[in-house]
């Protein structure tokens, strides 16, 4: 219902979503199971991260490098070559032509929903249940979901780069490849994009800080994926960099190596330092909502409520999981309460499950290795240097640890760095969802000659701590 208010339109409706990507989709279409007033507000351009700057754009990148490097490693199986050619703007057409091809998806499922139900322009809280969208319109809600995701952030020096500093989302909008590039930050997305234009053949230098790679919380697997990617590109991910400065053909580089001065010039720095909750520009703090010290609301991940309040909160900014397929089980979740409000339930929540979609891949089920320290807990590992399949394809590189409660060998997580880690990946999500034990997994079958035998091996290696699996495998 819409009434001319003081200086603006006003409407009232049970639930607002503000966010129209993957957790506010979802939330959307969970809360119109309950109740036909419904709107969903987007400032910014319809289709979601993933389908825009983040999971699809970033494969279709990698899907080139992967082309280019097998290419390069045919003689290793005898197999001769000619010279590897990469034309860079063919590369980034296709990336840009079928990126948007994926986003065309997502807007025309926006748009399928009324037109009425919704609203275009930035929401802003005036009170716990007002909103102002731009100055055209004031929305109050019974209830809201705030389902605005992340954006990439960095350190303010970064800013002194001015237009060759980049963000993951400039590179798909790329008309070419550049020279050189330095990445700062090799987690998921620095690693994933680093590898990727290392193989497209750019000059790719990647810079860290405290040792950590990707999500990696085990130091023996972090050591093997270390090992792995340093190998194949330059890779610091302790790095000691004393200055950079804008220059007229790029960035300059002063960093230690080897414990000495070195000096690089690049086209490009992309940062890769992290990503923040799009939160500060909703006004939260004219509402009565508790906030952690970032700013960002305090939710219960099981229902997606701040506080007791009658506002929830899904995808990533909650910075919590942020992954599509936990966004969008968030949002279903916060959209499912938002509507059935004051009867707030639990939501199933899936087991932990991501992927980083590097060569060698990484992956983390479950408990991390990190978060069980100080529980009772076994550890069974195999190495994929010697591993059968792997030596095949050449791809022998990497660990798994996988992780055992003591007493009753129930599976509590693993993390691996090796091929084929997203199926493996998929493999032990199930089981940690199923709550199997190690001699649960063992009785599973295993083909061979597959990769799945290093799995076995891992489980194997657990068993043996275990009593109760030993006196079972027995």
């Amino acid at each position: 219902m819409l009434k001319q208010g003081v200086n603006m339109l006003e409407r009232k409706v049970d639930v607002a979503v503000i966010g129209a990507g993957s957790a506010g989709l979802a939330a959307y279409r969970a809360a119109k199971r309950h109740t036909d007033k419904v709107v969903l507000i987007e400032g910014g351009p319809y289709g979601t991260t993933c389908a825009r700057v983040g999971c699809m754009p970033s494969k279709l990148l990698i899907a080139a490098a992967e082309a280019a490097h097998a290419i390069t490693e045919a003689p290793a199986f005898g197999i001769s070559t000619d010279e590897v050619r990469i034309d860079g703007r063919a590369v980034m057409e296709r990336v840009r032509r079928e990126r948007d091809r994926f986003v065309g998806f997502v807007v025309d499922s926006v748009e399928s929903i009324p037109a009425a139900d919704r609203i275009r322009g930035y929401a802003r809280f005036i009170d716990d249940h007002r909103l102002q969208v731009d100055d055209k319109l004031t929305v109050d809600a019974r209830r809201v979901v705030i389902a605005t995701g992340s954006s990439p952030s960095y350190p303010p020096s970064f800013g002194q780069l001015g237009d060759r500093l980049l963000i993951n989302d400039d590179v798909f909008d790329w008309q070419d490849l550049p020279q050189s590039v330095a990445v700062f930050g090799p987690g998921v997305i620095g690693l994933e994009l680093g590898q990727a234009l290392h193989r497209l053949g750019v000059h790719t230098l990647m810079f860290g800080i405290g040792g950590h790679l990707g999500p990696i919380t085990d130091p023996e697997v972090r050591s093997a994926a270390v090992d792995a990617f340093s190998s194949e590109f330059p890779l610091d991910v302790d790095a000691k960099v004393q200055s950079m400065r804008r220059t007229d053909e790029g960035v300059e580089i002063r960093y230690v190596r080897d414990g000495e001065l070195a000096i690089a010039n690049v086209d490009y720095v992309l940062a890769a330092t992290g990503r923040k909750p799009n939160v500060d520009k909703l006004g939260i703090e004219a509402t009565s909502l508790p906030l952690d010290e970032r700013g960002v609301p305090i939710a219960d991940p099981l229902t997606g409520r701040i506080g007791d309040s009658h506002v929830f909160i899904a995808g990533d900014a909650t910075n919590d999981r942020p992954l599509l397929h936990e966004a969008s089980d968030e949002g279903r979740i916060a959209g499912d309460n938002a509507g059935r409000y004051p009867n707030v339930l639990p939501g199933q929540r899936r087991s932990p499950l991501s992927v980083v979609f590097s060569d060698p891949q990484i992956a983390m089920v479950g408990a991390s290795f990190a978060s069980l320290q100080g529980t009772p807990f076994v550890t069974g590992e195999v190495s994929f240097e010697d591993q059968g399949r792997s030596r095949v394809m050449l791809k022998n590189k990497g660990m798994l640890r996988v992780y055992a409660d003591a007493g009753s060998g129930r599976f509590l997580g693993a993390e691996m760095v090796g091929p084929r880690a997203e199926h493996i990946g998929h493999l032990l999500a199930w089981s940690h969802q199923s709550g199997h034990t190690i001699a649960d997994m063992l009785e599973m079958p295993f083909y061979h000659p597959v990769v799945e035998e290093g799995l076995r091996t891992a489980l194997r290696d657990a068993c043996a701590q275990l009593d109760s699996c030993a006196r079972r495998a027995a």
